[in-house]
């Protein structure tokens, strides 16, 4: 490793995808473009709830957003007009699937070699030898669910049952997950993430990439609430990732919000966590702050997935698009010289969507720091890793180019 000039941060916008990806048909999501769709929403009045007018996202825009989405599916970008100010351009997928962990894996470098495993959409969705397991394991009196569900509404469905039996809740989506949802007080938080941990032994071997905890708390329908104590039990990585790179050639890293879960602690040094999105655009401030040269810094920003796009609430969507630009400046002011800063996304999640599932897009890629300004073309999200990896000073990996 040569000696590094500065930091590398990668702060992926979940689910903020740009269409265009090649295979979408073969996903049911020919069409889908989260970020034109609400664009577009926006340009219509038809995301007027708690906003109003043309999508404003001057910041993410002066570096080529609307740049980005133009190249990656051609759409119109009504309000996404800025002249480029950033590197920027589009990135495609390989690995099969748009889940989480597969585009945080790849965009760091390792694209998934492998099929992850899904569950059937029927009435009981889990292998009654995995239900039975869990029960007999968890001394639990029963379970709820087992189907297919969004988090909120299944809560607020079966809450109530739960509270009064102690059964937890099971469900999953059309992602490679197994959920467990129960109240922190009335069930306890510890031994929902202990029975979390024996899930995960029991289906990690079936190629399920993660098991998440969904505790909650409330006592109705009306006021249960998610709280962010959420835990992600995943698979690791089959192989080293930029966060593994970097520490082995003695750097930091730092993994903001859920990227310690989605790398099974993989190549993590130092965890900031978060109750929502603003707290953790805190805690990417307070790394930027104190990281050193030669650090990487990884955060991921999950709201725009999981409170807007699985619910398909545009509106929403664009509010928290627009709070987040209003304060990307406060990132870029904290970024040192020889600093290189990387906006991109995982998978697409349009909230014009037909079913509440993620949606195959390529992701845009904004850079800003020390990058000359100009198109990056349409890439891989594995060069997104490389290029982070070569500024940082990293020997090349197996996968990917450096974009610079």
């Amino acid at each position: 490793m040569s000696q590094p000039v500065g930091r590398a941060i990668l702060c992926v916008l979940d689910s903020v995808g740009c269409g265009g990806a090649p295979d979408a048909a073969a996903f049911g999501d020919a069409g889908a473009n989260t970020l034109a769709h609400i664009a577009q929403a926006c340009a219509a009045g038809r995301a007027e709830e708690g906003r109003r007018g043309p999508l404003s996202l001057p910041n993410l825009d002066g570096l080529g957003l609307g740049a980005a989405i133009r190249l990656a599916s051609g759409a119109e970008t009504p309000g996404l007009q800025a002249a480029p100010g950033g590197a920027w351009g589009a990135a495609t997928e390989v690995s099969r699937g748009k889940d989480t962990p597969s585009g945080h894996w790849e965009l760091a470098g390792v694209p998934v070699p492998f099929d992850w495993h899904y569950f059937p959409h029927t009435v009981p969705t889990f292998p009654v030898e995995v239900t039975d397991a869990l029960i007999a394991l968890g001394d639990l009196p029963g379970i709820l669910g087992n189907c297919h569900a969004s988090g909120m509404p299944i809560i607020r469905e079966r809450g109530v049952e739960h509270i009064r039996t102690g059964k937890p809740i099971f469900y999953t989506s059309a992602d490679s997950v197994f959920q467990i949802a129960a109240h922190e007080t009335h069930f306890g938080l510890d031994r929902l993430l202990d029975l979390c941990r024996i899930a995960a032994e029991i289906v990690h071997p079936l190629r399920v990439g993660r098991v998440i905890a969904r505790p909650f708390v409330g006592d109705s329908p009306e006021d249960f609430t998610r709280t962010a104590n959420r835990r992600d039990f995943a698979i690791p990585p089959p192989e080293p990732t930029l966060l593994d790179r970097v520490r082995a050639a003695g750097g930091e890293t730092w993994a903001i919000g859920k990227i310690s879960d989605i790398f099974a602690g993989q190549g993590v040094g130092k965890v900031l966590k978060g109750k929502d999105d603003m707290a953790l655009f805190d805690q990417t401030l307070v790394a930027l702050e104190t990281a050193p040269d030669g650090a990487f810094i990884f955060a991921n920003f999950v709201e725009f997935d999981s409170l807007y796009g699985h619910p398909r609430d545009v509106s929403g969507y664009a509010r928290a698009l627009e709070t987040f630009d209003a304060r990307l400046p406060e990132l870029t002011a904290r970024l040192r010289p020889g600093d290189l800063l990387c906006f991109t996304a995982d998978h697409g999640n349009d909230p014009t969507w037909t079913g509440n599932d993620h949606t195959r897009e390529r992701v845009p890629v904004l850079m800003t720091g020390a990058v000359r300004p100009g198109p990056l073309g349409l890439c891989g999200f594995a060069d997104v890793g490389e290029t982070l990896a070569a500024h940082l000073g990293l020997s090349p990996g197996p996968h990917g180019r450096n974009l610079l």
